[in-house]
């Protein structure tokens, strides 16, 4: 009886036991005590989003994603890059492998200079050849862009704008970056040149407008292929924002003629952004025209060709 006894006591001493234990613990089983620190989100470098129509001078960049081209075993991304035709900015697009450096593979390509092609039509750059990119980031809408000292070598006050220029609207092409800032070789960059280019702030579009050619043509580059719909968009300054645009194929055949609105002109730079129905009957060889037709005379002015390749 006192063995039963015993055993009794040790059962009701278990039971109060594991109660007190279960008391101690939170619900679903876990452990109480303090939280730990919340995970801080890293701070990206890059741009987060592929370029769109790009920002023109005076305007707000809008997000826009480009949807990537599928390619045999990867994607591409869709980037502007942009040179010197003649005296001007042009743009012209490059195809890279896709990758969460955009800004630095934007910048890549505008290093490599212009492409065979490219140059046969006009295109030049006025950044020095081997000129490279040690680093890029990016925060608050500004791109700090370092570049090696050869950045800074040679060339008047003009080849110093426009290569300054060059980086700008390539890095600008990106909502997330509406300034950029320059280093040379990790140095910070208060002017550039002989004549003493300011650079002691970020600069943005707005401070190169005098590079543009009055209708900048975004899109489509040089060579590409086109065909119904094509996708045209840009900037211009016309007089009252209007300009033509014609499609030619190899035989000089018209295709398409009809004037295209920018968002505003005479003065004030727009954009414009439109699709056009083409009719194509011989694929091959063709050019893209823009130009404005001359308020004193009516003959065509602010002229620019495009090669492009037609499709059907």
């Amino acid at each position: 009886m006192a063995r039963r006894s015993a055993g009794m006591t040790v059962l009701v001493v278990g039971l109060v036991l594991a109660g007190l234990l279960s008391a101690c613990r939170s619900p679903a089983g876990s452990a109480t005590g303090t939280a730990g620190p919340t995970a801080t989100p890293a701070t990206t470098t890059e741009p987060t989003s592929q370029p769109g129509p790009i920002p023109t001078v005076g305007s707000t960049p809008t997000p826009a994603a480009v949807s990537p081209t599928p390619t045999t075993g990867a994607q591409q991304a869709d980037l502007s890059v942009y040179f010197l035709r003649g005296e001007y900015l042009a743009a012209t697009r490059r195809k890279i492998p896709r990758t969460p450096r955009v800004g630095t593979a934007a910048l890549d390509a505008l290093l490599a200079g212009p492409t065979a092609d490219e140059q046969s039509i006009g295109f030049s750059s006025a950044i020095p050849p081997g000129t490279r990119l040690l680093g890029l980031t990016i925060e608050n809408g500004v791109a700090t862009v370092d570049l090696s000292g050869q950045f800074a070598a040679g060339g008047g006050s003009f080849s110093m704008k426009a290569r300054v220029a060059q980086v700008v609207f390539t890095l600008t092409q990106f909502p997330s970056v509406q300034g950029v800032q320059f280093r040379l070789d990790g140095q910070p960059v208060e002017a550039l040149g002989g004549e003493g280019l300011l650079l002691d702030r970020p600069v943005g579009r707005d401070d190169f407008e005098e590079l543009l050619p009055a209708i900048l043509v975004e899109s489509p580059a040089p060579f590409a292929i086109v065909s119904s719909p094509l996708r045209l968009w840009g900037s211009a300054n016309t007089f009252e924002a209007t300009f033509i645009v014609r499609l030619t194929d190899a035989s000089g055949t018209v295709v398409l003629e009809q004037p295209v609105m920018a968002t505003s002109g005479s003065g004030t730079r727009g954009s414009f952004d439109v699709t056009l129905d083409l009719a194509v009957e011989r694929a091959g060889p063709g050019t893209l025209t823009v130009y404005e037709d001359s308020a004193r005379d009516g003959s065509p002015v602010n002229v620019v060709d495009i090669p492009v390749i037609l499709q059907r």
